[in-house]
């Protein structure tokens, strides 16, 4: 009885959370109803006691997990597991028939930097009698001011919970309005977050938040953000005050599901599909981006700098290792820390994924006041002996930045470097301000050195990602959380 104490005076920390609301993909692969939506999040729980009442079987709730496939695998924030104290998670599932079952769920991964965690439910209730569905994911990014869906289910009596209690599900919207970057642990690295406007419920961290166009998940609740920086636990149980919402991006769930060779799908796919299926064309084709994240300006930095990295590309699309052929601190660790939870679809020749490499580029920039023409960087030629590299750049040029009165932003573009070392494309992968127009008309300017392939000049894509500062911003102190 003491270990269950303990574990209970967790799940009060863990009812400081958001609702959230959306669509689902259902077992068939097509957009279902409510209902559909409903059995493809559960609780996550723990049993305390072994034998039922006259109310069922008494357990304690923690926050919401949500299947992403037909083989039984979930995600939910990782901080939702840590309330168990090392304990064994259970999800709450329905069957076709009879009263709500707790089921075992084994912990696979957990990225506890992110607050990211991968579940498998077993037996898999996809393969038994039970009303369950999966969610696709978001390979693109969220807009400022895109609208998204959540969906949240919790016991009506989250302290206190049977499994024949009813249960309550929460709907409701929202709109994203910002992005900021927050360090959810202490001494990690920093996680960027999207912002949304909506109503605040308990017990909901974990819960996917969906795309209203695409009706793909592109985040999860992140309630522990939430509950230190913006809502008061003051409120009761029964009050829904509004407030906003924090949710972390999908992109570091991808990229620890890509980790561990776990499927998923997405809006586009057919179900059954994995992450990186692709056409079987001859000939090679490059690492194609997946899921990439921005990197914070460091905020000691008083002036801007620049990292390139050479980054090598497993047959699984992991950044499997990484040479650093310019950088400094503090810049440098924001780069590397970025990099780490990046993943891509593999390069592939004749059809059959092969390991290639990808150059990288992090760019710092901040604004001057009063506006001047930024100054071209000139590099020498990194690593002339190498017999496989990405493209790096020898030339580069900051953008011109967005307008004075705007916030701090990021941009990433894909840039198709030909075998001259010219900037033949490029490609705007994700924009979270007025950053793309002069970003894009800057790397087009740049030049690189060539990729090379077995010691022979090849076209290769590089990936470059801006941060950009705005001077009023240089002197702020980092937000605590």
């Amino acid at each position: 009885m003491k270990r269950k104490r303990k574990i209970r005076g967790g799940t009060l920390a863990a009812l400081a959370c958001l609702a959230l609301g959306a669509w689902m993909h259902a077992a068939s692969g097509k957009l279902s109803d409510d209902s559909a939506l409903s059995a493809a999040i559960c609780p996550i729980v723990y049993p305390v006691d072994q034998t039922p009442s006259a109310q069922g079987y008494h357990y304690l709730f923690y926050g919401n997990g949500f299947f992403i496939n037909e083989q039984g695998y979930l995600l939910t924030a990782a901080h939702v597991l840590s309330q168990l104290h090392g304990g064994q998670p259970y999800v709450l599932l329905r069957p076709l028939e009879g009263p709500p079952r707790i089921v075992p769920a084994a912990l696979v991964a957990a990225d506890r930097e992110h607050d990211v965690a991968i579940l498998r439910a077993t037996p898999n209730p996809f393969e038994a009698n039970y009303k369950v569905a999966f969610l696709p994911l978001a390979e693109e990014w969220v807009v400022r001011g895109s609208a998204v869906l959540a969906a949240s289910v919790h016991p009506s009596k989250p302290l206190n919970a049977y499994t024949l209690d009813a249960s309550i599900e929460d709907r409701t919207s929202g709109e994203v309005f910002a992005f900021p970057f927050s360090q959810l642990e202490k001494r990690s690295a920093e996680t960027e977050l999207f912002l949304f406007n909506h109503q605040v419920r308990r017990g909901q961290s974990g819960s996917p938040v969906v795309s209203a166009e695409t009706h793909a998940v592109v985040g999860l609740v992140e309630g522990e953000w939430l509950r230190s920086s913006l809502v008061s636990l003051t409120t009761t149980a029964d009050q829904t005050p509004t407030g906003t919402g924090a949710a972390i991006p999908i992109h570091y769930a991808i990229a620890l599901l890509q980790q561990k060779n776990v499927v998923w799908h997405t809006a586009s796919r057919a179900p059954g599909a994995s992450e990186n299926s692709s056409s079987s064309a001859e000939g090679f084709s490059p690492p194609a981006p997946v899921s990439l994240v921005a990197a914070p300006f460091p905020s000691q930095a008083l002036f801007g700098g620049e990292v390139a990295l050479d980054a090598l590309i497993d047959t699984r699309g992991r950044v499997a290792e990484t040479k650093v052929v310019r950088g400094e601190a503090p810049f440098l660790e924001k780069a590397l820390a970025s990099v780490r939870t990046w993943s891509f679809a593999p390069a592939r020749q004749d059809g059959t994924p092969v390991a290639a490499r990808v150059g990288i580029i992090f760019q710092f920039s901040q604004s001057y006041e009063p506006p001047r023409p930024p100054k071209p960087h000139k590099y020498e030629e990194p690593m002339p002996a190498a017999a496989d590299r990405g493209a790096l750049p020898v030339v580069t040029i900051e953008p011109q930045g967005p307008a004075p009165n705007v916030e701090d932003a990021s941009v990433i573009l894909k840039a198709g470097i030909g075998r001259d070392g010219q900037v033949g494309s490029v490609e705007v992968l994700r924009d979270t301000e007025l950053l793309a127009a002069p970003a894009t008309a800057a790397v087009e300017r740049w030049t690189f050195v060539p990729a090379k392939r077995g010691g022979t000049a090849t076209e290769s894509p590089a990936i470059i990602v801006i941060a950009f500062r705005h001077a009023g911003n240089a002197q702020q102190a980092p937000r605590k959380n």
